[in-house]
């Protein structure tokens, strides 16, 4: 299978501060694939490298076979972990942002996702609560018709009928052959969606393997796996 993202040899420190030493990993297309690891593990800084938000110190990322460029960004789409939502726009005013800077924005999901969740098109994003706004957000990446999914912890800080919601709004909207890389620290909630698991700590990988395999080797869960590595 090709490789959607790859990491070789990746080094990222802030002044004298090492957040990814010497990363190295590769992502085939079509799977789910889980970056897990406590906060303060180098998960989001990797997410930055792929998107170009930064530049690695030493070694390369690649997405699709590239440094992170426009041309990667056109076929990743990437939902931060902070809220990025302008609060004058009106919701059709957000959807219509996104369909006009992204060419493979689908509207008719978009609309279907809004509908089933109850959101108008003219209902302004200030009055929308922090949860609402948190599917508003993983909507308009979700309706991007893109080969990559890379989200920050889109499960943080929500309750769990709304994390049901987002992960079940993931797995039905993403196309067919598409992979959702998917980085967060709460693995109980997101091990049912898995196909491959990378744990990373303190900037460095410790597990790389599909989940199937990590079970039939060790018949742990993922969230056993993780208590065990990470236990204080």
């Amino acid at each position: 299978m090709a490789t959607i993202l790859e990491c070789n040899g990746l080094y990222k420190s802030y002044g004298k501060n090492p957040a990814l030493n010497g990363v190295s990993f590769c992502v085939e297309e079509g799977g789910v694939v889980g970056l897990l690891g406590p906060n303060g593990s180098g998960k989001s800084t990797l997410i930055k490298l792929a998107m170009g938000m930064l530049q690695p110190t030493e070694g390369r990322i690649l997405v699709d076979g590239k440094a992170p460029c426009p041309a990667t960004k056109a076929v990743t789409a990437y939902l931060p972990d902070k809220d990025f939502l302008s609060n004058w726009m009106k919701v059709e005013q957000a959807v219509n942002f996104s369909r006009d800077f992204f060419a493979d924005f689908n509207m008719g999901k978009a609309e279907e996702m809004l509908a089933r969740l109850g959101i108008g098109m003219k209902q302004r994003i200030r009055s929308l609560s922090k949860g609402t706004r948190e599917k508003l957000a993983l909507i308009l990446t979700m309706a991007r018709d893109a080969k990559l999914y890379i989200l920050d912890e889109p499960i943080a800080g929500v309750d769990p009928a709304a994390r049901d919601f987002i992960l079940d709004t993931v797995m039905k909207n993403r196309p067919e052959g598409a992979t959702i890389f998917v980085c967060t620290h709460l693995i109980a909630d997101i091990q049912p969606i898995l196909t491959h698991a990378i744990f990373l700590n303190r900037g460095t990988v410790v597990l790389n393997d599909s989940v199937e395999a990590l079970y039939a080797r060790t018949g742990k869960t993922l969230d056993e796996l993780f208590r065990e590595e990470f236990k204080w």
